[in-house]
């Protein structure tokens, strides 16, 4: 099965458990989201890529600069550990894992989420990739992929126990589009995946071939 497959699974199963009003509320924000355009204006392919330093899950620096010293890069922004997309998304990288290193790539993901919330989630989900604390979303915002939620997304959120105040150290309500990238080693992004629907995803099978492309 494809993780578009089981996205869409998990979207028919997770909405079939939400009151009226909070799908309501979701689906307003859905189609706010994507008005504003942010998917088309992000940074895309052919552009250099936003140069960083973030913190891992157990608080060593990484750059991209030293990511790129052994190779491409493949980024990917996600939410965080309390949103389910992310996680299926996270494990269907992990299982391509294996075929990425074997084009000499290196895969990272990144989220506002602070780095004990991100060892927790490499721990729960058995990640073998780089998985980076992004605190206020400031990489996101250099992308051109953050986004502030809504006053009644957020309090729904709140609701629904994701208490985003505790597991994002600042501007807790400020969150990246989902986003993968694929970068050459001289930093120019040379395959994208930019949405303003977070359940959907990049699909791992499509990022193989675009690191293939590379050689």
């Amino acid at each position: 099965m494809s993780l578009r497959d089981e996205l869409q699974e998990l979207f028919e199963t997770k909405h079939h458990k939400l009151s009226a009003d909070a799908l309501e509320i979701m689906d307003r924000g859905a189609r706010e989201l994507a008005a504003t355009g942010m998917a088309g204006r992000a940074v895309g392919v052919g552009a250099q890529a936003p140069r960083f330093t973030l913190p891992s899950a157990t608080g060593r620096e990484v750059t991209l600069d030293s990511l790129l010293a052994d190779g491409p890069v493949v980024l990917t922004f996600y939410r965080g550990a309390w949103c389910p997309y992310c996680n299926l998304a996270l494990r269907a990288l992990q299982q391509h894992h294996d075929a990425m290193t074997a084009c000499g790539a290196r895969l990272v993901a990144i989220s506002p989420q602070i780095p004990d919330e991100s060892l927790s989630l490499i721990e729960k989900e058995q990640l073998a990739f780089e998985v980076l604390s992004d605190d206020g979303s400031e990489v996101a915002k250099a992308f051109g992929i953050a986004f502030d939620l809504s006053e009644e997304l957020g309090d729904l959120y709140d609701q629904l126990g994701f208490d985003l105040q505790r597991v994002n150290s600042s501007n807790a309500r400020t969150l990246p589009l989902p986003a993968t990238y694929v970068i050459d080693r001289t930093g120019v992004i040379r395959w994208a995946f930019v949405s303003t629907d977070y359940t959907v995803r990049a699909e791992p099978s499509d990022i193989v071939p675009a690191l293939n492309s590379l050689t």
